[in-house]
């Protein structure tokens, strides 16, 4: 695979940047990446979502003058009004990663997103749930000792793992091991002693209008012994005691090399790269520019399974097909296991080969036959339908599509191609490609374009594909 393709797959969702990388060179890639910045404004979707402890008071207000069954009525009109707000903030933050010039951010913003796990499911609080993402998407390329201090007075964190129900006297250990065990720096580092009392620490750590606040009726302020040192600490203090241990690191930099690079990073990469990121204290920029920068001019295409959003990202932005909403490609995403705000636990997407089941395989290939089609709007029962050989008679909204190509012999084309598409093609596959494209294939001819996407819809059935 030409190296700008597998770059910007990696840096973003698609090879829509593979021009930049190649003009710009990596380092000056990284550097407008770095700078540009994101909308911090309030989408029109969340207008109407309570917001703040008065709006919640109000709600609660409303309910008390009113007998059950106008109580469960109203309550099912406001799960299905919040419902559908999820939605739009799903379709929302899919379309920014398919619209920005630069979408570093926004990946590693996905990236924090599966590190810091908090769904709707469990939250079921759309603001506090934006307010999360945002904070994930501001601090991107920001400090990550530093980050972990804001995440934990996060609301929809305090509400995801329990510490609502945390307080002196009796205490919700959720948070407290999760900051370790997933958050920093990971099982065998710790122990349980140092799970109690840093719940103890977060005791009292409670939801506002502003982010957490401590609630001083709430709050234990015993002396402990937290990672071998003994205070009165609050949730900065423990966070602080944590990045001062010898493994900090190590959690993290392994994290993000499986999700950007390698399914299965050498554990020598793990601690060099960790070792860089502790002397630049933990700072995320320069530890990307250090990986991105050296990792480019390594030979390491395929070494990654595609997850489904570079894999869907990728056939959109090939085809050139920009979709009327993002709600289709929201419940393709969910049907192969990667639903946006809802992870199926605290430890997030598993990654690596859970992305790539015989059933997963089957509906990729299904999907592109629909985008090849011209198919992009599809609703969920095409979606429930992809098993079925008779999905293509599902009833859907034809587009334009069209691929980029340059005109040539039947070989020239598939090598065009196949370089930006596939890390490696074998003798077997060549001669598959060759019997779509003849010898003889006519570039000039009317139908030369709809010849070259049914190749291209063989290709990106190949295992090889599946892989950047």
């Amino acid at each position: 695979m030409n190296s700008h393709s597998l770059w910007s797959l990696r840096l973003g969702f698609s090879n829509k940047q593979a021009t930049a990388i190649e003009k710009m060179g990596i380092a000056k890639f990284l550097d407008a990446s770095f700078k540009l910045d994101f909308d911090n404004s309030l989408p029109d979707f969340l207008n109407e979502s309570p917001k703040t402890t008065a709006d919640f008071r109000e709600r609660r207000e409303k309910y008390k003058t009113l007998n059950t069954e106008q109580k469960r009525e109203i309550q099912k009109e406001i799960q299905k009004q919040d419902g559908q707000t999820s939605l739009e903030m799903k379709s929302w933050w899919i379309e920014k990663m398919m619209n920005e010039n630069y979408p570093l951010r926004e990946k590693m913003t996905v990236f924090l997103h599966n590190h810091y796990v908090s769904t709707y499911q469990k939250v079921k609080v759309n603001y506090w749930l934006f307010e999360h993402n945002q904070l994930l998407r501001k601090n991107a390329f920001g400090n990550f000792r530093e980050l972990t201090k804001a995440i934990l007075k996060s609301n929809a964190m305090l509400r995801y793992l329990d510490n609502t129900d945390n307080r002196k006297g009796k205490i919700n250990e959720n948070l407290s091991r999760e900051l370790l065990e997933l958050f920093t720096i990971g099982i065998g580092n710790y122990t349980e002693d140092d799970i109690k009392n840093g719940a103890k620490a977060l005791a009292g750590l409670s939801p506002g209008d502003n982010g957490g606040t401590y609630r001083e009726k709430l709050r234990d302020t015993s002396e402990i012994v937290y990672l071998g040192k003994k205070g009165n600490f609050k949730s900065d203090d423990i966070v602080d005691i944590i990045f001062e241990q010898k493994n900090s690191p190590y959690l993290f930099t392994k994290k993000i090399l499986q999700w950007f690079v390698y399914d299965n990073p050498p554990e020598k990469l793990v601690t060099y790269y960790g070792d860089y990121f502790r002397k630049k204290d933990f700072e995320i920029q320069p530890l990307l520019e250090k990986i991105f920068t050296e990792e480019f001019d390594k030979q390491t295409a395929g070494s990654k399974i595609k997850n489904p959003l570079e894999y869907n990202l990728q056939l959109l932005a090939e085809l050139h097909i920009d979709p009327k909403n993002s709600r289709p490609i929201v419940a393709f995403l969910k049907s192969q296991g990667m639903d946006l705000f809802n992870q199926p636990n605290v430890k997030g997407w598993e990654g690596g080969k859970s992305w790539l089941t015989s059933q997963i395989y089957l509906q990729r290939n299904n999907i592109a036959d629909l985008y090849c089609s011209g198919k992009e709007n599809f609703n969920q029962k095409a979606i429930a339908n992809m098993m079925d050989s008779t999905m293509n008679n599902s009833k859907v909204r034809k587009t334009s599509i069209h691929l980029d190509w340059k005109k040539g012999t039947n070989k020239q084309i598939i090598s065009q191609l196949s370089d930006r598409l596939l890390f490696k093609v074998d003798e077997e596959a060549q001669k598959d490609f060759e019997k779509i494209l003849k010898y003889d294939f006519n570039p000039e001819a009317e139908n030369a374009d709809q010849a070259v996407i049914r190749l291209f819809n063989a290709m990106v059935k190949e295992p090889e594909f599946q892989l950047i």
